[in-house]
């Protein structure tokens, strides 16, 4: 089974951290109208997580989305990672995110991903905060030890259900691949960017599970510019040394040429379905439980 999602804060980002440059909005909007047709061409439906706020300040880009049939999921309300949030700012974040996406579309959301999947084994709590928001299904968890924490008690990277006190959610946790003793993400980011197609396509065409994420600044054909000290902070909410600005540059422009004509031939080359009818597909009886 392989599933295909897209996070989509970019339009939010522009305007937090560039200022809200008109021409970069026109950059955005054309890459999203040229990747809806794209999937519609194929019969491809995709779970796309939008921030609360792309639901108030740019209701246009969600409505397009969940016009075209797509699953609109939560992606936060201000893209601010999980694990820099106290329980009660966690709560309020995502309580604020889902009424706006609701009141939007005129429908529940029922799936969510965390920034930067920042919900691991330091707030676990986190589960009990998106089952009382009404979140049944989550794609928030690397199963492995990452910079931002990860989820290495988690167990393999397969679809299971996450108890925690009376809050039950089914999880769709990421893929992950060891390379030179680290485990990355071949499935989205850079490392899809980066890794020649032929590679990404062996490494998952024999999988039962397979869960794919894209930005849509993924697929730009440009750079990204670079961050200042004060925009990086602002922002990421953690210190804006020349090491993390750029890790930050390389993580988000490596690769990116051709990474569209990279998506183009692996949804013509796989089936893929979103996380709504994944979690339909999906006999969880026969899914272990990962009590928290």
């Amino acid at each position: 089974m392989n599933i295909l999602t897209f996070d989509t804060e970019e339009w939010y980002f522009e305007k937090n951290v560039h200022g809200g440059r008109d021409w970069k909005y026109r950059q955005f909007d054309e890459s999203l109208d040229r990747l809806l047709p794209a999937l519609d061409k194929r019969g491809l439906k995709a779970t796309f997580f939008c921030l609360g706020k792309m639901a108030t300040d740019y209701p246009y880009v969600v409505k397009k989305i969940h016009s075209a049939g797509h699953e609109i999921g939560c992606h936060s309300h201000t893209h601010t990672w999980m694990n820099k949030l106290t329980a009660e700012e966690a709560l309020a974040d995502t309580r604020q995110a889902v009424d706006a996406l609701e009141q939007l579309i005129g429908e529940k959301v029922k799936s969510y991903r965390a920034p930067a999947f920042s919900v691991g084994e330091t707030n676990t709590w986190f589960f009990e905060i998106l089952a009382e928001c009404g979140i049944t299904r989550d794609a928030s968890v690397f199963p492995a030890s990452r910079e931002l924490g990860g989820f290495k008690s988690y167990g393999s990277a397969e679809p299971a259900t996450i108890q925690y006190g009376n809050a039950i959610i089914h999880e769709f946790p990421v893929n992950t691949m060891q390379l030179f003793g680290k485990h990355i993400v071949c499935t989205g980011g850079g490392y899809f960017r980066i890794f020649p197609y032929w590679l990404i396509h062996h490494l998952v065409k024999d999988k039962e599970y397979a869960i794919f994420y894209f930005h849509l600044a993924d697929l730009l054909d440009e750079k990204r510019p670079r961050l200042s000290r004060e925009q990086y902070e602002r922002y990421f909410k953690e210190p804006g040394t020349f090491l993390n600005r750029w890790k930050r540059q390389l993580k988000t422009n490596i690769g990116v040429s051709g990474a569209f004509a990279k998506l183009e031939r692996l949804l013509d080359a796989e089936q893929f379905v979103n996380i709504d009818k994944a979690d339909s597909f999906i006999d969880w009886t026969t899914k272990r439980t990962v009590k928290l």
